[in-house]
């Protein structure tokens, strides 16, 4: 059996906290823009004269989305290598 210290183990319980918070933002964020998708192509073929603003309000909110995922990302890299 191999000895490892505390450090390795907390070295190992940041990254899969790391790696669970991540995958668990990402997989969230891209459900949220599948709905988004969705739900704004169903307006845009259900309103065709207003699919300009549809596809405006859709972009803002995919870019919102994105950023907080990118986000999550940020904080799991600082949790691995700061904390």
């Amino acid at each position: 059996m191999v000895n490892r210290s505390k450090t390795e183990y907390d070295e190992t319980a940041k990254a899969v906290a790391a790696a669970a918070v991540v995958g668990i933002v990402a997989t969230a964020g891209a459900a949220a823009m599948a709905i988004s998708i969705a739900k704004s192509t169903s307006g845009m073929a259900r309103q065709p004269e207003a699919a300009g603003k549809i596809n405006s309000a859709m972009i803002l909110g995919l870019v919102f989305t994105a950023t907080a995922i990118i986000y999550a990302l940020i904080i799991a890299i600082l949790i691995i290598f700061v904390l």
